[in-house]
């Protein structure tokens, strides 16, 4: 093989090379850990980056909790659902919904920053978001990522 020629390596789900990694929200900007741990689930951190292939890492995210916000988004960001019936629309706040359930809060920013396709639902499944500082994947010896340039 002539070495001024290279082959391009397309990579798919058998030979994708995923990792475990560990981020800690503790502190940190929502929409700006949501990208970054965004561009982890798709991959595009790795050389080998395929845009229509699962390649990104399985990303845990701890400490939820401690998750914060600039300005007034606490009480002025509304997440608005709807049932499907009439008047079934329900609004509620960050505050509101980060006091219920803080992991959501990380999950919804995340979700809205993947692909809105199988592509993008298959990578949001390698998230795992735990509200305390402990997680159950202890097995899979994540590695711990600072997110430096947050």
């Amino acid at each position: 093989m002539d070495h001024l020629s290279f082959k391009t390596v397309s990579v798919n789900k058998a030979n994708a090379n995923k990792g475990w990694v560990v981020v800690d929200a503790a502190d940190a900007t929502l929409g700006r850990l949501a990208s970054q741990i965004a561009n982890m689930l798709r991959g595009k951190h790795k050389p080998s980056f395929t845009p229509n292939s699962d390649c990104g890492d399985n990303v845990i995210v701890i400490n939820a909790d401690n998750l914060r916000v600039t300005g007034k988004k606490m009480t002025d960001k509304i997440y608005i659902t709807h049932s499907g019936y009439p008047g079934g629309q329900k609004r509620i706040n960050l505050r509101d919904k980060k006091a219920k359930d803080s992991t959501r809060v990380i999950e919804h920013a995340v979700r809205g920053m993947l692909q809105g396709n199988k592509l993008g639902a298959e990578q949001f499944r390698n998230l795992f978001v735990y509200a305390g500082a402990t997680h159950p994947h202890e097995a899979q010896q994540p590695k711990a990522v600072s997110l430096t340039n947050l």
